[in-house]
């Protein structure tokens, strides 16, 4: 993960999107509704790479999908299999070399790659290969994985892969084409999310669920963590190649990163969201006049206080859609007044009124600060922050580089240090106990963001 420092907020790495058939399909339509569905993901740039059964070819734009996907190279891509990915980028620069999938050469057989997460260890390997004399043609560390794989000549694919996968550490979903097969892998602990699903008689690997059901396909599964799903025309196959392996999935998943409409380990997104702010108010009740979230993945948990309160929900915000975008990188002048561009206060709701505002997560605390400031300058009477994750107090172990610490309010302030800075009549975090019971009786999540 990274710090937004547009939107204060985490950011997720990628999506990942992957189909085999016995049949050509139309790989352009397909692919695009799929990317469009995991466009939250990630975007700086987007692509796919699809096999005819024999050859694979790649096509890859920076920008959003909807825009990337009206360039003509793009129109009636026809193939039997297709992998896809929208990129944020963690590991590397943000440019079209470093855009997925990645394609390159295995026992003389042409594969892609497209990869969510990151490898903590890929630096090591890598500078083990350029020892070797292995050249590099990007800076990811999806490359990596790609120039490792080809030093396992006289293996088999998913041996030459699993014997990777035991070396390479991190959170990271893989999805791997080959002329004549779809490979998806999750790592031992789970951080990042994958299923498998149908359609018809051609499977799925996606990021997320709402994938599928914008598909019409069905779920079958998570992929496990560990796992290596194989599909061919036989149908699909796994191994598992993980020891001590368990169903850590990213906290940020449920508090964030979803979508509303996914299924993410068995965990339904929406509902953990409301979950989380009703259990917020057992924790910090208030006595107020309305609820309101902040857009949008704050609004199911301020349903869910409202819910729990009883204390009416309202509308706060406006939303400006068209706004934010972290490809386009506005002026300074410009960035400085993204919040309020971003939002805007419906001053009829507001005015007069104690508000209780409740957003999924503080990480810098000046996104908070302005809200705060937006609500009061609208003539709020009282505003008490309401926020539907722990604190966060550690960098993510899994690609936020320790530099970033100073940068979580969490890690150096108090609680009402906190409050005092964002400027707030009250503060209050949901805590571990009550996001793991939001999480519906899942047992394990990553919490090591959270100090634990």
């Amino acid at each position: 993960m990274i710090i937004d420092k547009n939107s204060d907020k985490f950011k997720e790495e990628c999506g990942v999107f992957g189909i085999f058939s016995e049949r050509e399909l139309d790989i352009s339509t397909l692919a695009f509704h799929a990317l469009s569905t995991l466009q939250h993901r990630g975007q700086e740039s987007c692509g796919i790479a699809l096999s005819d059964g024999n050859h694979l070819q790649s096509c890859k734009g920076m920008g959003l999908v909807s825009e990337v996907f009206n360039k003509k190279e793009f129109n009636n891509l026809q193939g039997k299999a297709a992998i896809g990915h929208v990129r944020y980028s963690t590991s590397g620069r943000s440019n079209l070399q470093n855009a997925q999938p990645l394609l390159a050469k295995l026992q003389e057989r042409e594969i892609a790659i497209a990869h969510n997460g990151h490898l903590t260890n890929s630096l090591f390997y890598k500078n083990e290969l350029l020892k070797k004399g292995v050249k590099f043609k990007t800076t990811s560390d999806s490359e990596v994985f790609l120039k490792m794989l080809e030093q396992e000549a006289g293996k088999t694919f998913e041996e030459s892969i699993i014997t990777v996968m035991k070396k390479l550490k991190g959170g990271y979903a893989v999805v791997i084409l080959f002329n004549d097969r779809l490979i998806g892998i999750r790592d031992p602990e789970g951080i990042r999310p994958l299923c498998l699903g149908k359609l018809d008689n051609n499977y799925i690997f996606c990021s997320e669920s709402c994938t599928l059901d914008s598909l019409g396909a069905e779920l079958i599964r998570d992929v496990a963590p560990g796992e290596v799903v194989a599909i061919t025309e036989e149908g699909w196959s796994s191994v598992s190649y993980g020891d001590n392996v368990r169903c850590a999935t990213c906290a940020f998943e449920y508090i964030y990163f979803a979508r509303q409409d996914s299924v993410i380990d068995g965990v339904n997104v929406y509902s953990s969201r409301v979950l989380a702010g009703q259990e917020l108010f057992k924790e910090h009740p208030v006595k107020a006049d309305i609820v309101i979230g902040v857009p949008d993945s704050g609004l199911a948990a301020a349903i869910g206080y409202s819910k729990a309160s009883g204390i009416d929900y309202e509308m706060g915000f406006a939303k400006n859609n068209y706004i934010g975008r972290t490809f386009i990188q506005p002026s300074k002048k410009i960035r400085e007044r993204d919040i309020s561009l971003k939002l805007n206060v419906i001053k009829k709701n507001v005015q007069g009124k104690r508000v209780v505002v409740v957003d999924d997560s503080i990480v810098r605390g000046n996104t908070s600060k302005k809200i705060v400031a937006l609500l009061k300058k609208a003539g709020a009477a009282q505003v008490h922050f309401r926020v539907a994750s722990p604190v966060i107090k550690k960098p993510c172990y899994l690609g936020i580089d320790t530099k970033y610490k100073k940068e979580l309010i969490g890690s150096s302030k108090s609680i009402s240090e906190i409050r005092d800075y964002i400027g707030a009549d009250s503060l209050g975090y949901l805590s571990i106990d009550s996001f793991l019971k939001a999480l519906q009786g899942k047992r394990e999540a990553c919490l090591k963001c959270f100090g634990f």
